[in-house]
């Protein structure tokens, strides 16, 4: 048999590759026990592991169809074969995945009994908002903010963290491993570029990313599995939306940069860089001051950061983070959504959950839950305070997987989750930033031992910040490991330009994330 030369000895051998990794994803497998302890109980959730297999299967039949296709009849840009030398290239991922650490090492781990934290998130639970909904008017429940903002920080969490760990019993950091580089570059959109993922890119311009055939959503297989650079994004419309709308605006950054003569080889590295280093200064700028307080950042920005130091491409995430802080989130998803104007209101879940084709009747409208420009005020973000919304207290199958009903409560997941991974009180933490603790009477729920830290930083926020964004202790967190993972990663803006500012077009004096969202629908300069 002759070996394969050019483009079909690049595609054999990504071929090759990718069959490999799918034997090694069947071949590690879980049973249904590990130790003794179910699925359930697990830190990660088993769907993760089988969504990831899905995602190799997709791939394999995508080189498949490329091996066996004829040329592109509208082919006129060629993949560069260093397409991914660039700032933000796979190379300089670590070897081998991630790790997680500890932010407060020298904090005990807190200890609560597990049935506890299931009665707390369970039905009827201090964290079911059921029991207190009869009592709301309209508008009661409401934020400052606008109601996208927390799944625009569940895709900042997509980029940083994926925990793919069989995890049992007492829990070590260094035996934690994550399976994204802890930076904010985009890894979730952009995967390993045209070259490594280009069944994520359009095979005539692959500078481009593909879309689906309307371009509201993207591209899927014959099964309906998204072709996506993390399949999780697909978990929601509002993820899925906030996806394409990505996609879309690096497709106009392309644009542009041949607009202003940029050669053809260096547009694809030009327009990545462009768009992560717009959404690393939207996360500095607009995203953390609406989420921990302007001032807070501000302080980090010029003083440094006291409790995240990492050295530079030495970062990791730290679980405080992971496990609490940066789960906030929950808390501020609405009871329902309106999708478009003068339509009706649902639930999250089940009425949209993704993992499939998005019906043709059922597209958002990002101005129904952003700020944009020349339109009405967005519908706003769930207040925080401790208690989360009846969808996320009985999640589908379609996000747990087969589990028990008790795991269908994602505010039991969080408690579970702090517990397992020996997460301090939020009342040590408080302490050691010399922070006044919440009194009992705050934190409405006994608790013989401390408080989980997840459910402080919750209540933390209503009792301090009147539920519109994070107090002392969780903002401390969210903006030192943040801004910390920027400072360590020697490629993002704020290492090598921390003077940049955004040169993409902005509808006022400040760019923010409503101009990087309507920038792919918009010609203007």
């Amino acid at each position: 048999m002759s070996t394969p030369t050019g483009d079909d000895g690049f595609l054999h051998e990504l071929e090759q590759d990718v069959r490999a990794e799918l034997r090694r994803a069947e071949a590690s497998e879980p049973a249904e026990e590990i130790n003794g302890v179910p699925i359930g109980e697990w830190l990660f959730d088993p769907v993760d592991v089988q969504r990831e297999e899905i995602g190799l299967r997709n791939l394999l039949g995508a080189v498949e169809a490329m091996e066996s296709a004829p040329s592109h009849p509208h082919g006129s840009h060629l993949a560069a074969r260093d397409h991914c030398l660039s700032l933000v290239r796979a190379v300089d991922r670590p070897t081998g995945m991630a790790r997680y650490g500890r932010m407060f090492p020298g904090l005990d781990p807190l200890g609560t009994d597990p049935q506890l934290l299931m009665r707390a998130g369970g039905n009827g639970g201090v964290c079911d908002a059921a029991a207190v909904l009869g009592g709301l008017g309209p508008g009661d429940d409401d934020a400052a903010e606008a109601a996208g903002w927390p799944f625009f920080g569940q895709l900042v969490a997509h980029d940083i963290t994926a925990d793919r760990s069989a995890i049992a019993g007492e829990v070590a950091p260094d035996a934690l491993r994550n399976a994204r580089a802890p930076k904010l570059n985009l890894e979730m959109l952009y995967s390993d570029g045209p070259i490594g993922s280009p069944y994520l890119f359009d095979l005539g311009d692959p500078a481009t990313f593909l879309l689906g055939p309307d371009g509201a959503d993207v591209p899927r297989n014959q099964q309906g599995v998204a072709l996506i650079g993390d399949p999780r994004n697909d978990v929601h419309l509002f993820a899925l939306t906030l996806h394409v709308a990505l996609l879309h605006a690096h497709n106009r950054i392309v644009e542009l940069l041949r607009e202003a003569g940029v050669p053809d080889a260096e547009v694809f590295d030009r327009a990545r860089i462009t768009l992560t280093w717009h959404y690393q200064w939207i996360v500095v700028h607009d995203f953390l001051p609406r989420l921990v307080g302007r001032s807070l950042v501000e302080r980090v920005l010029a003083e440094g950061c006291r409790w995240f130091t990492p050295p530079a491409s030495s970062a990791y995430i730290p679980l405080e983070f992971a496990d609490a802080a940066f789960r906030y989130g929950h808390g501020q998803i609405r009871h329902t959504y309106r999708l478009l104007d003068g339509g009706p209101a649902v639930p999250l879940f089940p009425d949209l959950v993704g993992f499939g084709p998005q019906p043709a009747g059922r597209r958002l409208d990002l101005a129904q839950v952003f700020d944009l420009p020349g339109r009405p005020p967005a519908q706003r973000a769930k207040r925080l305070d401790g208690r989360l919304a009846t969808s996320l207290i009985g999640l589908p199958e379609q996000v747990t997987g087969s589990t028990d009903v008790a795991y269908r409560s994602l505010a039991v997941r969080d408690l579970l989750r702090g517990e397992t991974t020996e997460l301090p009180s939020g009342e040590a933490v408080a302490g050691l930033m010399e922070v006044p603790p919440l009194t009992a009477d705050e934190l409405e729920q006994s608790w013989p031992n401390g408080t989980p830290l997840w459910f402080y930083i919750l209540k933390e926020a209503e009792h301090r910040c009147g539920g519109d964004r994070l107090g002392p202790v969780g903002g401390r967190i969210v903006a030192e490991v943040l801004i910390g993972l920027l400072r360590a990663d020697p490629t993002s803006y704020l290492s090598l330009e921390p003077g940049w500012e955004p040169t993409l077009p902005a509808a006022g004096p400040d760019f923010g994330l409503a101009d990087l969202l309507t920038l792919g629908g918009t010609r203007d300069r």
